[in-house]
């Protein structure tokens, strides 16, 4: 069953059980991946929609940190579900000793040797474990790497 097939199937049983915050971050997943498959000419590939995901988890956790920092703790806890419920369907992640691992293999491959060369290390990285874990973790990684 792909990914869209499952998000179907949980509208409707949300819309069943009258889960109303539940189905309102269903629709958001699923108007996204809508949007892609028409802006991208029919089929929405795996890589694509956990692309979508991850975004979307992204946006509701950086509104999450937003409205707590405002001090609006009933918007941040609507945003925090829809995170959860999001974050059900993203792909599951690495460990940050699996990303460090990545990376040094990375750092020793392109002869990085220093903060400097982060460009270098960063793009290949990014393409290599896109959807599989956080650009912002990877980044910090990098970084930490780099200045050792």
């Amino acid at each position: 069953m792909s990914l869209t097939e499952q998000i179907n199937e949980d509208i409707k049983t949300a819309m069943k059980a009258k889960e109303a915050d539940k189905l309102a971050a269903l629709r958001d997943i699923k108007s996204k991946l809508l949007l892609e498959a028409t802006s991208g000419g029919g089929e929405v590939t795996e890589d694509t929609e956990n692309k979508v995901i991850m975004k979307l988890y992204k946006q509701r956790m950086d509104t999450y940190d937003l409205y707590i920092k405002e001090g609006r703790e009933d918007l941040a806890a609507d945003e925090k579900f829809q995170a959860e419920v999001i974050a059900a369907y993203m792909p599951e992640q690495m460990s940050e000793d699996e990303i460090r691992k990545v990376v040094q293999e990375k750092i020793a491959a392109v002869g990085a040797s220093g903060p400097q060369d982060m460009g270098k290390v960063m793009g290949p990285i990014m393409g290599q474990l896109n959807g599989k874990a956080d650009g912002k973790v990877i980044s910090d990684i990098v970084k930490q790497e780099l200045n050792k």
